[in-house]
């Protein structure tokens, strides 16, 4: 069965609605419509869908497009779209009939009058229309020579005793002979990101991640330019190759398409249009003052008094609101880009500059645009204004729409643009080097990591190189691109050992390797990083790098001093400036994790996610959102939790972040199993460790393992369970690290229900010793439980009370419930009536999280202290395979079919072949819908 036609455009499901109504001449269903949008929006696809659909139904088309060089021939229009009905005249009276014939040049004699030519084309319609209805469309009205649009407009008013159709275009902002079409309006807005970016896949699957993002960004949901962007881009462009430049060339349909608008205004308005496209944050005395430059003074004259950009906010170009300017369409700012000569942009350039002296940054940008060769001076200036933008959060070339709290999260990524510039400009090596070099590193955190390899090959090796960044870089490459920690522990092992590594840029250097360092440790058990990490800090100032330090402490060594930790890490965390450098602020996060602190600080790091997830630090703002699901789910927010981390992956996936990628999936993989989804828990944990053994990466290993051991708890196997738990971390790792901390209470109770009482007290006494209960109230809390637990039945009760009774208990939700469950358990077996108190708040609590599982045993034991119980949500009545369930996940996240088979290497038929069998079993039936099925799951 073939598709309705339309049915392939993407987006347009409630448009193609009201067309069927239309067409269909359903009861009040308006007869005629008038469709208005930007350019390249699908316009005139959904009148070709729309006529389509008619002949389908047996309805006659007649259509007529208007075109620039017939607008001044009296009925062109007319005569395109009526021809084909030549042959109906004789039907006509004789006066009807002549003037159609002359309409279409078939009698001599003067042009009709603007009546007797209306009047014989609805003559003509109504007599064509007895056969059967008609559709008549006219696409880009204000194309149409005036008379063919005054006999239309006549047809349309009268049209309502007869079964015709009348479908229009019109392009947002003009206006022309539109007054004609008393017709109603339908603005057809641009797709949504998700529409976007589903059309740009379907129709360029493969494109780099980076170069993906680029087009979505410029497209701005315009479905002409998702389709031509990347035809105009060579194939080495497009796969990550080579660079993009820092103008996407336009197709000539694309320019055709945003052109004509920008050709028609006067010279005077163009040439401050491009001033305004050249500097996307000029307010309109900035560009009053550009635009009486010595420089712009070479423009064409514009009397006094006149308001130049009127002609562009008439034509809908321009927005001025508030003294902002913006333009329509990030398209449009293209065209006006593209369609100035060199020349004319340097011009406009050095003119934006002398009227920016006050804004040194944006100045920078300016004059670096307007340069024709190499400049120390003004590579300097950019130089110290994109780092100063990258550390302030101003953006350079366009600050005023990034203003207030949005600033450092465009800054980042226009600070690598920059840096390139500044070393194009550099007329030695050495400076050329050193900013590339900084451009490369920088990169690495705002996604662009498919341009850091060109960026390092480019900067090849001078005196002056920061060596240390280079190593930096390379290891934040090796680690998110491939997840080889241990060869970008060696790497940075390495510079840190080697005499040539220079400390240039206030220290930079070494700090980028610190915190590399940190990452690369953070993910091992092995202690050979960590030490490598202590001895750097050694180097440095005992002020300098606090951040890191309180991570190594809370990491490495928690127990030594955890008062003096905490107090560190709180007033680390205070002293932080409100718009906090995430390098600053991600390593406290960390440490806040890993001693259960973050909640207190949970503002700051939102604070930071929004104001950098977008073009800012990206590398920074995926394990930020990895570090709140964390803090969600030891709290009890789960799906609060499961949200974060659907965030988290979007954007890890969106920018090639497969290490952060693996890091929330093992998280979830968790979460599964504290869930008590057992299978699922297990295909998530299995599919990690596939991809982390190979790799060394611990930490992540250990996560896994985590998973399967909750997966088994819940599923009653306490054997495997405690085979699970056993293996969390080698024998060689540093004592009660992350995150063997949490899992005290685990190994005593698999120990206990597995008959290992004796193991069950050397797990309780290793853990005494350590004083892991010194690290945080919650890790008191497990510590206690897992006392109480291990305990002699004549013993268990007192310490069962201590436990319950410590100070936040019921702050970590999942603990504090199961050690009432296990106090429930002994007062029962003790036959005191206590146990359903205990209980009864034991399974609220795991019903309130969402821990099935767990619930489903709370609920039995109240059951057998003689409480009748309700039974918990009652499952879907179809649950997923685990290969369906990954294929959804990865659906609902935006991968094509393609992509989806390439991870987990099936064809992407077979890939189809599932998503259409698992659609009926959610309920569902389009991928759009897939990522809220799977959250009510």
């Amino acid at each position: 069965m073939t598709s309705r036609p339309g049915a392939d455009l993407v987006g347009r499901v409630a448009e193609l609605e009201l067309l069927d109504s239309l067409l269909a001449g359903r009861d009040g269903a308006c007869r005629g419509l008038l469709l208005c949008g930007d350019p390249g929006v699908g316009k005139t696809a959904l009148l070709d869908a729309a006529a389509a659909r008619a002949v389908d139904l047996g309805t006659r088309v007649l259509r007529a497009s208007g075109v620039e060089f017939e607008r001044e021939m009296n009925f062109s229009a007319l005569h395109q779209m009526l021809y084909p009905l030549r042959r109906h005249t004789g039907r006509l009276a004789g006066h009807h009939r002549d003037v159609v014939d002359r309409i279409f040049g078939l009698a001599p004699g003067p042009s009709p009058d603007p009546l007797a030519a209306s009047t014989a084309v609805l003559a003509l319609l109504g007599e064509v229309a007895v056969e059967g209805p008609l559709l008549m469309i006219a696409d880009d009205v204000p194309w149409l020579d005036l008379a063919s649009a005054t006999a239309l407009g006549f047809v349309v008013r009268r049209m309502s005793d007869h079964p015709i159709a009348f479908l229009a275009t019109l392009r947002t902002g003009v206006r022309g002979i539109c007054g004609q079409l008393t017709l109603p309006v339908r603005e057809i807005g641009p797709l949504t990101e998700r529409e976007a970016a589903e059309l740009l896949d379907a129709r360029w699957p493969g494109l780099r991640p980076s170069v993906r993002r680029r087009i979505l960004a410029e497209a701005a949901g315009n479905p002409l330019a998702l389709r031509e962007l990347p035809a105009a881009l060579t194939g080495t462009q497009r796969s990550g190759q080579a660079p993009l430049p820092s103008r996407l060339p336009l197709s000539g349909r694309l320019e055709a398409a945003f052109a004509s608008a920008v050709e028609a205004l006067p010279a005077p308005t163009r040439t401050s249009l491009l001033m305004a496209a050249l500097d996307t944050g000029i307010d309109p005395a900035t560009l009053r003052r550009a635009a009486e430059s010595a420089e712009a003074a070479q423009a064409p004259e514009c009397p006094a008094g006149v308001d130049v950009l009127g002609p562009a906010r008439d034509a809908g170009l321009l927005h001025v609101d508030a003294g902002h300017l913006s333009l329509r369409h990030p398209l449009t700012r293209a065209v006006i880009v593209h369609l100035a000569s060199p020349g004319e942009r340097r011009r406009a350039h050095r003119s934006l500059a002398a009227a920016l002296t006050d804004v040194p940054e944006r100045r920078a940008w300016h004059l670096a645009e307007s340069a024709t060769g190499p400049d120390e001076a003004v590579a300097r200036a950019l130089d110290e204004a994109a780092l100063s933008a990258w550390r302030r959060g101003t953006e350079p070339g366009g600050a005023g729409e990034t203003a207030g709290s949005d600033g450092r999260r465009v800054a980042a990524s226009v600070a690598v643009s920059a840096l390139m510039r500044a070393g194009e400009l550099s007329p030695h090596p050495g400076d050329r080097s050193r900013r590339l070099v900084e451009a490369a590193y920088l990169a690495t955190f705002t996604g662009q990591l498919d341009d850091v390899p060109r960026l390092l090959a480019d900067a090849g090796q001078a005196s002056d190189t920061p060596t240390g960044l280079v190593f930096a870089a390379t290891a934040h490459l090796l680690t998110n691109e491939e997840g080889d920690v241990d060869a970008a522990y060696r790497l940075l092992a390495r510079a840190l050992d080697d005499d040539t590594v220079t400390a240039t840029n206030d220290g930079w250097d070494h700090h980028g390797i610190l915190y590399a360092l940190l990452l690369v440790s953070l993910y091992t058990l092995r202690p050979e990083p960590w030490r490598l990490l202590k001895t750097a800090l050694t180097r440095c100032e005992p002020t300098a790098a606090t951040p890191i330090r309180l991570c190594y402490d809370a990491y490495a060594d928690p127990t030594h001093a955890p008062d003096a930790l905490r107090k560190g890490l709180a007033d680390a965390f205070a002293a932080l400036p409100a718009d906090a450098a995430p390098w600053e602020l991600i390593p406290l996060a960390f440490a806040a994790v890993a001693t259960d602190a973050l909640s207190d600080h949970r503002y700051l790091v939102l604070r930071m996610i929004e104001r950098e997830r977008d073009g800012g630090a990206i590398a920074m703002v995926v394990p930020a959102l990895l570090l709140l699901c964390h803090d969600s789910y030891v709290h009890g927010r789960w799906d609060e939790a499961e949200n974060l981390a659907q965030q988290g992956l979007d954007l890890a996936a969106a920018h090639g972040y497969h290490f952060w990628e693996r890091q929330i999936r093992v998280l979830l993989a968790s979460g599964a199993g504290l869930r008590g989804d057992a299978e699922l828990a297990r295909s998530r944990s299995e599919e990690t460790s596939t991809w982390a053994a190979p790799r060394g990466i611990e930490v992540t290993e250990a996560y896994a393992r985590s998973a399967r051991r909750l997966a088994a708890m819940g599923e009653g196997d306490y054997e495997e369970a405690h085979v699970q738990a056993g293996r969390i971390e080698p024998p060689d790792a540093p004592a009660f690290g992350v995150p063997r901390r949490w899992t005290v209470l685990d190994l005593v109770e698999t120990a206990v229900r597995t008959g290992r009482a004796d193991e069950a007290r050397d797990h309780v006494a290793a853990a005494r010793r350590a004083a892991v209960h010194r690290i945080s109230p919650r890790t008191a809390l497990i510590c206690a439980g897992a006392e109480a637990v291990a305990a002699d039945e004549t013993e268990a009760g007192p310490l069962f009370e201590a436990a319950l009774s410590l100070p936040h208990a019921a702050r970590w939700p999942w603990e504090h419930a199961r050690v009432q469950l296990a106090y429930g358990q002994w007062l029962r077996r003790t036959r005191d009536h206590r146990a359903r108190r205990y209980l009864s708040a034991a399974l609220e609590t795991f019903d309130r999280i969402g821990a099935r599982a767990m619930a489903q045993r709370a609920r039995n034991e109240l059951r057998a202290t003689g409480v009748a119980t309700t039974t918990g949500p009652v499952a879907p009545a179809a649950a997923l395979t685990v290969q369906e369930r990954q294929i959804a996940e990865l659906a609902a996240v935006g991968l094509t079919n393609r992509q989806i088979g390439e991870r987990l290497f099936l064809s992407h038929r077979t890939v189809g072949s599932h998503l259409h069998r698992l659609y009926p079993k959610l309920g569902i039936t389009s991928r759009a819908a897939l990522r809220a099925a799977l959250e009510t799951m």
